[in-house]
């Protein structure tokens, strides 16, 4: 009884550990920093204040041309059904080899889905006398084809430090929320010459 009374212990304890923190995703403009802390107005309008974590990650965005992506490029699409029932991309973004694969709902837009794969094939294929751009997207759980529209950014994160947090730069900072509402940013990633991260 006594192994069975610890094991239910623990478990309860990881789940009030999860209840206690959770992680969020934070889309806004940097409206002041400093070495412990950034405050980002966030796109919803709200005025939200994060320390800087220790281990603070920080990467900066850099546009890529779409001819530029090759089979086997890891990468992220956020993007909404057209009319037709196609997926047309919101953005584009490379990943790291971390981020699980699949494709799944997303919070950018309602009804937004993010699909993080493997590059099949990238193409252009000639539609009334138009180029209309596709990725061939594999990933864990099958396949997917977008469309990428030319408004699209397409965007590749480089390391970066927080000497490139500077207010008024765009960023999408992951944070954690802990039990008593204050946040922590673990990872922010920054635009830099009007290109901004992915979301």
């Amino acid at each position: 009884m006594r192994n069975v009374s610890t094991v239910l212990l623990a478990a309860v304890l990881v789940l009030a550990s999860s209840a206690a923190s959770a992680q969020m995703r934070i889309r806004g403009t940097i409206t002041a920093i400093d070495a412990t802390t950034i405050a980002v107005k966030s796109r919803a309008g709200e005025d939200l204040k994060m320390a800087l974590d220790e281990k603070l990650g920080v990467a900066v965005a850099t546009a890529v041309k779409f001819e530029d992506i090759k089979p086997g490029d890891y990468v992220g699409s956020a993007a909404m059904k057209g009319a037709d029932g196609k997926l047309v991309a919101l953005e584009v973004h490379y990943l790291a080899a971390t981020v699980p694969s699949g494709f799944t709902p997303w919070d950018l837009e309602p009804g937004s889905t993010m699909t993080n794969a493997n590059v099949v094939e990238a193409r252009v294929q000639s539609s009334a006398g138009s180029g209309v751009r596709e990725l061939q997207l594999k990933h864990k759980d099958g396949e997917q084809t977008i469309i990428v529209p030319p408004n699209a950014p397409i965007v590749r994160a480089v390391p970066g430090t927080k000497d490139d947090l500077k207010v008024g730069e765009y960023v999408f900072v992951v944070a954690q929320k802990a039990a008593d509402g204050n946040l922590t940013a673990l990872r922010v990633q920054v635009s830099r010459g009007g290109v901004k991260p992915p979301q």
